[in-house]
């Protein structure tokens, strides 16, 4: 692994969508250095190198692992390639950053986690939501115990955002809203909340035009007692004020209330009276104003992310963190397909 007189130096597997945005938050964070890039489609590699200044386009997935120097791989590929890839890089002895979902199904991240773990090589997983600056003061909020006991919260992403023009393979997917959206909001509220003991999930397609469920309804039931119900929609029906990328929430406690509105607003409510602040996020240039707040999320992750690689704190995000999280999004079907609340 690297030491402090030189970077941390990572290859990029995968140039989709994605993969701009997060080699731009790579380079956001000192110390870091990507030395190439791997794609299955060679032409769409050698043009995301030459657009993004990366020095080297590697042949294949074996070579790009294989490089000299390197200590760690960024996997931003299609689901169904974790595995794998996650395998050749561990092959290599590399520590690798997955996107999320780190697998399609909860046994082959199991059997991935088991598998790095055996290795004793990192698995992290760049789940950025929570790093987003308005969730970040929640959760900041939260743990200043204001609200003296959570007994009810609501975590809500509903908007009528065309979320299928920059991934239309996402119309495919026979589950949909829950694998690609459930698991960000759901680690949030775990986050945020702590772990639950049983859920029970609702599922819809409203769209007739793709394959997988556009909306959900999961209510956690928390260990401490505490209800959380989190609602998910990607029905293109519109909203007066929920607007993507927000996650707007309301959490209710004891001693008061605090509510996460559109454009970062933050309330909290006490006895005392209300306490606003308007919670901005970091402007990055080569951010996509429409995925502003995400992109912004990125950089506070992959910068939490390179302290990790570096032993300089424990990882929020690990694969074994995320497993939980990836177990709450299969029990959510379970308990749609079943009509029952599923114990945890």
């Amino acid at each position: 692994m690297a030491t402090p007189s030189r970077p941390l130096r990572f290859v990029i597997l995968g140039t989709g969508f994605w993969a701009r945005y997060q080699l731009a938050g790579w380079r956001e964070v000192p110390g870091l250095e990507c030395v190439g890039v791997w794609n299955r489609t060679r032409e769409k590699a050698e043009a995301f190198a030459r657009e993004h200044g990366v020095p080297r386009v590697f042949a294949s997935a074996e070579e790009a692992c294989a490089a000299p120097g390197i200590d760690f791989v960024d996997i931003i590929t299609d689901a169904d390639s974790h595995a794998p890839l996650a395998a050749l890089a561990a092959r290599h002895g590399r520590a690798v950053v997955v996107q999320k979902p780190i697998a399609p199904t909860l046994a082959t991240a199991e059997t991935m986690v088991a598998a790095a773990r055996a290795a004793g090589l990192p698995l992290l997983v760049n789940e950025n939501w929570r790093w987003q600056a308005p969730l970040r003061a929640l959760g900041e909020t939260l743990r200043t115990g204001v609200l003296g006991e959570v007994f009810r919260a609501r975590l809500d992403f509903m908007n009528d955002f065309d979320v299928f023009a920059n991934q239309p393979f996402l119309r495919t997917l026979p589950r949909f809203i829950l694998t690609d959206l459930g698991v960000h909001v759901l680690d949030t509220a775990r986050w945020l909340f702590g772990e639950p003991a049983s859920l029970f999930a609702r599922t819809r397609r409203v769209r007739p035009d793709i394959a997988g469920e556009d909306v959900a309804t999961v209510v956690l039931n928390l260990a401490s007692g505490a209800t959380v119900v989190c609602s998910l929609s990607y029905a293109g029906n519109p909203y007066e004020h929920h607007r993507f990328p927000d996650t707007l929430a309301l959490v209710e406690g004891s001693l008061g209330s605090i509510e996460l509105a559109a454009d970062g607003w933050l309330r909290v409510t006490t006895r005392e009276g209300v306490r606003s602040r308007r919670v901005a996020d970091p402007h990055y240039a080569w951010a996509d104003a429409r995925y502003a707040r995400v992109h912004a999320s990125i950089v506070a992750c992959q910068r939490h992310l390179a302290a990790a690689l570096r032993g300089e704190t424990p990882c929020e995000t690990d694969a074994t963190d995320n497993l939980r999280t990836l177990r709450l999004v299969e029990a959510a079907y379970d308990s749609a397909e079943r009509g029952a609340v599923i114990a945890l």
